[in-house]
């Protein structure tokens, strides 16, 4: 709600200017203006009410993007805008969606690939036939989770290892609901400190506001962030010991850690394209998306051989991708960007960071992505145009990728896992565990201020 009623008030700031490379319109007072500020309020409306709708969150964006970049190219029209300036602007939010979208595809079909090769598999059985306790289990998988976010996503991460809790948890409705508010806390922050980890991470180091090797000074902060909630709530955690199972180990099929091991190369060469020879990270990772092709190619043959026809497909692991968070994504910068073409960013970047300063609006920003997603959020500050320090763009980043945690329904990864839960975790479950939650955002936040200032 903060994001929205700082977007209606930046409609009475007076009238800012520039974003990169072109000239916005500055028509945030016109009626049309308005009306595209309803158009995305509405459309994130039914992003937000997706658990109870059921309705993917990609369509209301995509929808609202087309109608947003519509009207925009009316008032670019009825300002006698030359058409080449206005695909100037257009062709940003392009190349911005084109960079990430084929980074986050890659990085998903490595995933995927992984899964199908039964890598995650095979660590849930190890972890159930291991018969920890409760409380052991409570920190295992939080950690696990944590260092698993920093390379697949918080989603990714968060179901992967939920699916043990739900295992070995069945019949303790109290550890499931626990067990959750740390995955999900655990996710958020262990993707801030890696620049694969969040999609909102990812976004600042494509944009070039902190080299690769600048984000691990967020480790420490992201560690406190995940560590302060987790200590209080594990005297919570029942010290019992989970029901014995018969589970028998989960074998890898062959190739798995060949390709776990590519995947860590991929990452490689995904970073040496940026910091050797200066382009973006994507195209690494496409180099190292076809070595899996190869590979995957190589499989399908030995698997002919020994009469299995079905094989391993690498396009079935494409078409596995989180296609509806791709494309929510494409709307929300689509939608973002043709809201900063008319001028609101700038409006906005006047209330929050020349109002209240760089620190507070930073702040603030977590804040806001309990509530609103944290991808248009970040979008809409790198299309700011701000003038912030290290210090500055690592706050946000750091904020912006645990802010989250705060509610249920801040992250993906919540939301997901209300849905895998079968009602044992829910939006109340993980409100009380808030103020936990909100003492470990202010230590990380000082944690970073204490090791980075």
């Amino acid at each position: 709600m903060k994001f929205i009623v700082l977007t209606l008030l930046a409609l009475l700031v007076p009238q800012l200017a520039f974003a990169e490379g072109f000239q916005n319109l500055d028509m945030t007072g016109t009626e049309r203006g308005i009306y595209t500020v309803l158009i995305f309020i509405i459309a994130y409306g039914f992003v937000m009410t997706e658990e109870f709708t059921h309705m993917r969150k990609s369509k209301p964006v995509i929808l609202a993007a087309g109608i947003i970049w519509a009207h925009a190219a009316l008032l670019a029209q009825q300002k006698g805008v030359p058409t080449h300036e206005m695909h100037l602007a257009f062709e940003h939010d392009v190349k911005e969606y084109a960079e990430l979208m084929l980074f986050l595809l890659v990085a998903m079909t490595y995933i995927n690939s992984m899964a199908e090769r039964n890598v995650f598999e095979a660590l849930r059985s190890w972890l159930v036939r291991k018969q920890f306790g409760y409380r052991q289990l409570f920190l295992i998988t939080g950690i696990i989770t944590f260092f698993l976010s920093a390379v697949a996503d918080n989603l990714t991460a968060a179901l992967l290892v939920g699916a043990v809790v739900m295992a070995v948890g069945a019949d303790n409705e109290k550890f499931v609901s626990i067990g959750f508010v740390n995955l999900v806390i655990a996710a958020n922050a262990g993707g801030a400190f890696c620049p694969f980890g969040d999609i909102t991470t990812l976004m600042v180091w494509q944009a070039g506001y902190a080299e690769f090797f600048d984000f691990f000074k967020l480790f420490l902060p992201s560690v406190a962030n995940y560590a302060i909630p987790a200590a209080i709530m594990y005297w919570a955690v029942p010290n019992e010991q989970p029901k014995a199972t018969n589970e028998e180990a989960v074998q890898l099929k062959p190739g798995a850690l060949i390709i776990c091991g590519m995947f860590l190369m991929t990452i490689a060469s995904a970073v040496s394209f940026k910091q050797v020879f200066h382009l973006p990270p994507f195209m690494g990772m496409m180099t190292g998306l076809s070595v899996l092709m190869l590979f995957g190619y190589y499989l399908k043959i030995q698997a002919h051989k020994a009469g299995d026809h079905d094989g391993f497909n690498i396009f079935n692991k494409v078409m596995h991708a989180e296609w509806d968070t791709l494309l929510f994504f494409f709307g929300v910068v689509f939608a973002v960007g043709g809201l900063g073409y008319i001028g609101y960013l700038e409006l906005l970047s006047g209330a929050m960071y020349d109002g209240l300063g760089a620190t507070t609006a930073n702040i603030l920003v977590g804040l806001i992505s309990a509530i609103v997603d944290n991808i248009p959020v970040m979008f809409a500050v790198l299309n700011m145009s701000l003038d912030m320090d290290l210090y500055q763009w690592l706050l946000v980043t750091l904020t912006a990728g645990v802010g989250g945690s705060l509610l249920s329904v801040g992250s993906a990864a919540g939301v997901a896992l209300m849905g895998a839960s079968n009602h044992k975790y829910t939006f109340f479950s993980h409100l009380k565990w808030t103020p936990a939650i909100a003492a470990g955002y202010a230590g990380s936040i000082f944690v970073h201020y204490l090791i980075n200032g």
